[in-house]
């Protein structure tokens, strides 16, 4: 019987480049940004690492198919690369396979790496390309915000919320995450903004407005993983283990039977619920100590920290607004600032998560350092509310 991957694996060393409108840098430019930061934080050369896996979604835009471009950039020692791709959780992706290959004993030492460089494209939102015929026909009318704001009404309709409820608590998110933003020197906006901003900001898809939404931007983070005993080996102290990495997908009963009403996320529901059995977490509403979640509009955080079970349904709005996901709260998310600071290139973002989890973990977060953290958690969500994979992974104390 599987026994699941609790501490088989640890984090030896991560790295993140600055997130942003990178005119300055190409690609391959970020991937040396975040993987010089990781290989200096492992200590370890090159030549030493025996696997690579290199996440990137869009990868027609800037890097080209295949692993070929993370071999040359890094010049890696004709090593195995694979190139992954899933959605918003691609760089999560990556780290697992990583992660795996590690626990199999295949490898001792293997790299993850995500990066996405999608400013250069002058397109606003994320760029939209064919993905065949069928898609082709019903995408021109689909946007993300249009999608997600049906998940606000879904939310609304099944709880009885107040529209002023909801706003004031999407608003509440906007602003956590600006102010914690504001720490990070690594964060693309890192402006404080106020509720009123917020609430009078424009309307992009009612109940979403400028400020709900997350944007577009250059970014790479890298980690660099392996066995507890090889790290200790390398004289490794105070390690970060690996609990639990989950991944869930669509497979088309949201949109093809009545069983789901539009106000939650199936797939985070059945990654968690497997996470915390792998993980060995019993109640994560007191376990947890913090997390990065998915927030590409501000309605997602609320639904996500349901599906996580760290709020009951229903209550993530009046646990938002009393301050419970704050960074001074009982459970702080986006404590980085998050994908509404951070933007999102896709093949990056998971891995950015990890490495504020790790940063926390290690007790080198700076400014937003938090007190004395076990276990953090990070949740991808890529693709739309009846159709997406999401991704829940828990790293924490080796041992804990």
């Amino acid at each position: 019987m599987a026994t699941g991957i609790k501490d088989k694996i640890v984090i030896l060393g991560m790295g993140c480049s600055k997130f942003g409108e990178r005119w300055d840098a190409n690609a391959e430019d970020l991937i040396v940004e975040a993987f010089e930061e990781a290989v200096r934080d492992a200590g370890v050369e090159v030549d030493q690492i025996e696997a690579a896996w290199f996440g990137t979604a869009i990868e027609e835009q800037h890097v080209g198919k295949s692993g070929i471009p993370l071999a040359m950039t890094l010049r890696l020692p004709y090593i195995p690369v694979t190139r992954v791709e899933n959605y918003c959780a691609t760089g999560t992706e990556a780290f697992r396979g990583a992660c795996y290959a590690v626990a199999s004993g295949a490898v001792d030492i293997a790299l993850a790496l995500g990066v996405e460089k999608l400013k250069d494209t002058g397109y606003g939102g994320l760029p939209q390309r064919g993905r065949g015929s069928l898609n082709n026909l019903y995408w021109p009318n689909l946007s993300a915000p249009g999608s997600f704001a049906q998940l606000a009404a879904a939310y609304r309709a099944k709880h009885g919320v107040d529209r002023g409820d909801l706003k004031r608590a999407m608003a509440h998110i906007s602003v956590k995450s600006h102010a914690n933003a504001g720490k990070n020197p690594k964060a693309h906006l890192k402006n404080a903004i106020t509720e009123d901003d917020v609430m009078k900001a424009p309307v992009v898809a009612e109940p979403l407005g400028l400020y709900d939404c997350c944007g577009v931007s250059d970014g790479s983070a890298c980690a660099i993983v392996t066995t507890p005993e090889i790290a200790r080996a390398l004289g490794k102290k105070d390690l970060v283990g690996v609990k639990a990495l989950q991944l869930a997908v669509s497979n088309g009963q949201e949109v093809q039977f009545d069983d789901w009403d539009g106000s939650y996320f199936a797939t985070t529901r059945a990654a968690a619920k497997r996470a915390y059995q792998e993980a060995g977490v019993k109640n994560p509403r007191q376990e947890v100590s913090l997390l990065d979640v998915h927030d590409c509009f501000s309605i997602t955080e609320l639904v996500t920290l349901e599906d996580l079970q760290l709020s009951p349904e229903g209550g993530a709005i009046r646990d938002s607004l009393d301050g419970f996901y704050d960074a001074s709260g009982k459970i702080p998310c986006q404590i980085d600032g998050g994908l509404k600071c951070f933007g999102h290139p896709i093949g990056a973002s998971g891995l950015r998560m990890l490495y504020e989890m790790y940063l926390q973990l290690t007790g080198r977060a700076g400014a937003r350092q938090l007190g004395d953290p076990v276990l953090g958690m990070t949740h991808n969500l890529g693709g739309f509310p009846s159709q997406n994979v999401s991704s829940v992974t828990i790293v924490g104390r080796l041992g804990a």
